[in-house]
């Protein structure tokens, strides 16, 4: 039997030999993934991954047990913090979300983000979520302990040890050898696109189990995560979110604790691989895991198809009491142009320059046109008041 305290003891890490159900999944996953905002400029694919980034924390903060507005995600993001001490924790922990997940593809963007599965990346993404931490998010109680976690540090001593539900994860002395065995196994260089698809699953499940961290894993193994999509090629931009169908599952918000749970059932016999761990639940856990990957990549296909988005645009400017009819001629050109001079919104809109000119300072003062500088050229944005028609079900409680 493999000893419990050594590396093996995740193993099977990956899937040798996967079923066709399994690699099914994986090649439309791949091919609607490369398709998913092919069609937007990338000005405005970019300004919407701004909106993903706040979904994605959103329901990393749901899966925590921490309802989040989205409303209170701008405004930390904006430098405006509540007054009451727990949703100001809550707000800043949010804006650590965006800001590290923004690093993350902005590194992406520019071909320098590292193998997620290394160690020092894995590091990385804890010590800059927890940059800005104020003392009490670092601050750990409770099972007859209290410290003080370090950022970007391995669990290393002994009151860092701690049962997570029924599991109980190695031993805080062995988990830099953990790691060490799970960034071999996992490293991507040289894995064609189907493997590192295939990986992704495994990896964010056993580093949880391995739970490296006295806090923070869940959101670390979903961060890394994100990262992986990008490096297997179904990144999307930052288009999609896994944490939105982690958090919703397929059919019930309870599936995520119930199959990370599943995954971590021991070998049952000899036709259940060789590893420490079920081959079998491994295998399960990879195809539910895929699945709702698959499943939110369809949803936000839908949600950012050009043909629908302009006429949302349309919809959200007739239901308006401030916005003249040609305000969706405005949003619809940004849409399909990325941006554009505001001297342009005459030519747009058909109005006289002066009419024109006011129509556009309208929708700026809306919020749904911004720009860089005062009078640089506009683009796209989407306010949280222009959400549950512009994205409808975005935001709807898992």
């Amino acid at each position: 039997m493999t000893a419990i305290e050594t590396g093996d003891r995740i193993e099977p890490a990956l899937l040798e030999d996967a079923p066709t159900n399994i690699t099914d999944v994986v090649a439309e996953l791949s091919a609607k993934a490369a398709t998913l905002g092919s069609a937007l400029h990338p000005r405005t694919a970019s300004n919407l991954a701004d909106l993903v980034r706040i979904m994605n924390t959103y329901y990393s903060n749901l899966i925590e047990g921490h309802h989040t507005r989205p409303r209170d995600i701008e405004r930390a993001l904006s430098g405006e913090l509540d007054q009451d001490k727990k949703r100001r924790d809550l707000q800043l922990e949010a804006k650590a979300h965006v800001r590290v997940q923004g690093e993350v593809d902005e590194l992406f963007a520019n071909g320098r983000l590292p193998d997620p599965t290394s160690s020092d990346f894995i590091l990385y993404l804890h010590r800059e979520f927890y940059r800005d931490a104020p003392e009490s998010m670092l601050r750990i109680k409770g099972a007859g302990r209290e410290f003080a976690m370090e950022p970007g540090e391995w669990r290393s001593l002994p009151e860092h040890d701690v049962a997570v539900g029924q599991h109980l994860p190695p031993s805080s002395n062995r988990v830099p050898d953990f790691m060490r065995h799970f960034e071999a196994r996992y490293r991507q260089q040289g894995q064609g696109k189907g493997s590192r698809i295939l990986a992704l699953p495994a990896a964010h499940h056993r580093l949880n189990y391995i739970h490296p961290f006295p806090d923070g894993n869940g959101r670390v193994s979903r961060l890394m995560s994100h990262a992986m999509a990008h490096t297997a090629g179904i990144g999307a931009h930052g288009l999609w979110s896994v944490s939105r169908g982690l958090a919703r599952g397929l059919k019930s918000r309870s599936e995520y604790k119930q199959m990370m749970d599943y995954a971590d059932t021991p070998r049952q016999n000899d036709l259940d691989g060789r590893g420490n761990l079920s081959l079998r639940a491994l295998k399960e856990f990879t195809l539910w895991f895929l699945n709702v990957s698959l499943d939110q990549v369809t949803f936000m296909s839908g949600l950012f198809e050009i043909e629908a988005l302009a006429g949302r645009f349309k919809k959200y400017v007739a239901q308006s009491n401030t916005l003249k009819p040609e305000s969706s001629r405005l949003l619809e050109e940004a849409l399909m142009r990325g941006e554009y001079d505001r001297g342009e919104a005459a030519r747009i809109t058909g109005l006289p320059e002066r009419s024109a000119r006011r129509v556009l300072n309208d929708v700026v003062a809306e919020g749904l046109l911004a720009s860089a500088t005062q009078k640089g050229p506009v683009s796209l944005r989407f306010p949280t008041d222009s959400l549950e028609i512009f994205f409808p079900r975005l935001y709807v409680q898992a």
